[in-house]
């Protein structure tokens, strides 16, 4: 039997986005269509999904890092919004320490009918399933798990790896051949993201090997720091799908613990990983995809999830070297 209009929420953003495509999938084998609620900067990403029959955005003022004032005109909008859809059921995807419930609350005064979601607080009639997890799943796995309570079971095929549309546009005008390898300036977190000097070091001593270098990022000029005069910038000159494409044409991937990581994920191209374990590896490492995880898992801020690194020096990433890298980028060429 058809679960009807299925909407499938996940508030924050690219990299949550693509972590739920493997729950989105299987929402689409039981739904007649299936739409994503999801935050401007997850809707790109949510176009690119498999499954994905529609997308509603929404700033959601309890996940957004830089949330605007709650306004009752916005909120009443989004319910009535949701109320012209007419959703049968919704599954609220969040990570640990998100509540579903107020999301619960504007979907039941929406009229929908089935609301289900990982929660570990009481969530009285908001949840018709409140499903629980243990911590450090990884988190495809965490999203799947509560479809799967829900009803919607993926496909007996489905691999349960990230996946994007093969329909993403050609950038070769843009970079040249295939069998570049990219470093990816910024993330949502500054804790999170590549140190800039050891990006730099990166991309000047592959280019010294003879490697092309595309350096990709939102901060353009942050990023020529990075590129300087031997490698491509790319930084702030590509939309989300051209990205994509940008990655998927790469041999490999050197990035923070950021959406980019995801994207590349997805399209089973290697990934670096400097990953500061303010969040855990287990959840939030690039899924199912050859990768080399680097950064001290035990430093200080571990499990802090702080935006800003609140130890001197940022040692969890600073101490790794640009020949720890490049001995990385050499183990995963080899394994391909």
């Amino acid at each position: 039997m058809s679960a009807g209009t299925v909407l499938v929420a996940r508030m924050d953003s690219m990299g949550d986005v693509v972590l739920s495509g493997p729950a989105v999938r299987a929402a689409a084998r039981t739904a007649d269509r299936v739409v994503m609620l999801v935050s401007p900067r997850g809707a790109p990403v949510a176009r690119l999904l498999p499954g994905v029959d529609d997308v509603l955005v929404w700033r959601c003022p309890w996940i957004d890092p830089r949330p605007s004032p709650v306004e009752r005109e916005d909120v009443e909008h989004l319910v009535e919004r949701i109320a012209d859809i007419g959703v049968d059921e919704a599954m609220i995807l969040t990570s640990f320490h998100q509540s579903p419930l107020p999301l619960a609350l504007l979907l039941r005064m929406a009229g929908v009918g089935r609301v289900a979601a990982i929660s570990e607080d009481y969530p009285g009639s908001l949840l018709d399933v409140r499903h629980r997890v243990a911590r450090g799943l990884p988190e495809p796995e965490r999203a799947l798990s509560l479809m799967v309570a829900a009803g919607h079971r993926p496909d007996p095929d489905d691999d349960g790896r990230l996946a994007l549309t093969d329909s993403l546009p050609d950038t070769r005008g843009l970079t040249g051949p295939d069998g570049y390898v990219v470093v990816h300036v910024g993330a949502d977190a500054p804790s999170r993201e590549l140190p800039l000097e050891l990006g730099a070091d990166v991309a000047a001593s592959l280019s010294g090997r003879g490697h092309r270098v595309v350096v990709t990022g939102d901060d353009h000029d942050r990023a020529t720091e990075v590129a300087a005069d031997h490698a491509l910038n790319l930084a702030a000159r590509t939309s989300t799908a051209e990205l994509a494409d940008v990655l998927r044409r790469a041999r490999v991937l050197t990035v923070g613990n950021t959406g980019p990581a995801h994207l590349a994920a997805a399209l089973r191209t290697p990934v670096v990983s400097l990953f500061a374990p303010v969040v855990p590896a287990s959840a939030w490492a690039p899924y199912k995809v050859d990768r080399r995880v680097l950064g001290d898992q035990d430093a200080p801020c571990a499990g802090t999830r702080a935006r800003e690194c609140p130890v001197p020096g940022h040692p969890c990433l600073n101490n790794v070297t640009t020949e720890d890298v490049l001995t990385a980028i050499e183990e995963l060429e080899d394994t391909e």
